[in-house]
């Protein structure tokens, strides 16, 4: 059921050194590329990285946040061409969602490391030093790197009824859902 499999999810930020499988890369591939998009226009592009000195030097790509995706199996970076759609950004983020979803159904970790509107700890650009490491054409702006692989920590479940229901409202703000 997919809303257990919500509940389970969790961002995770270490991993097994276990190799992720070809028809597990495939079916995560899949997923991205089944991804809906505005119009249709599919803007995205996706880089799969599973070279570890590639994995180590984006695991730099911004201050805080990205250094495990040195022990990631493989990363995935999603990027696209502004020029293509004016909600790229949306585009995009339902991409890597749909990777994290895949990347549960097959047993696998997740996490989302947001590579736009970040800097390194040098002051440089997390978008640019991306784009220079993995050799991008300028014209394609990077959103996140997804890291996955096989956990190798432990997370709770998120419980149904912790859920923050006061951030729903009823027709109109404020207005609370009827029982």
């Amino acid at each position: 059921m997919y809303l257990k499999m919500l509940q389970k999810r969790r961002s995770i930020r270490k991993y097994q050194n276990k190799e992720v499988s070809g028809e597990q890369i495939q079916a995560l591939l899949q997923a991205a590329l089944l991804s809906p998009s505005s119009r249709g226009q599919r803007p995205w592009q996706f880089i799969l990285i599973d070279q570890e000195e590639i994995l180590e030097e984006l695991a730099e790509a911004k201050a805080g946040g990205s250094s495990f995706l040195a022990g990631a199996e493989i990363a995935v970076a999603v990027a696209a061409d502004p020029g293509a759609s004016d909600v790229w950004v949306e585009d995009c983020s339902i991409a890597a969602t749909h990777i994290q979803m895949m990347a549960e159904d097959l047993g696998l970790g997740s996490c989302w490391i947001q590579i736009r509107r970040r800097q390194r700890q040098d002051g440089i650009d997390s978008e640019n030093y991306v784009r220079d490491v993995l050799d991008l054409p300028d014209k394609l702006r990077v959103l996140a790197i997804v890291a996955l692989g096989y956990p190798d920590e432990e997370k709770p479940s998120y419980e149904l009824d912790e859920l923050n229901y006061d951030r729903v409202h009823y027709n109109s703000y404020g207005q609370e859902i009827p029982n």
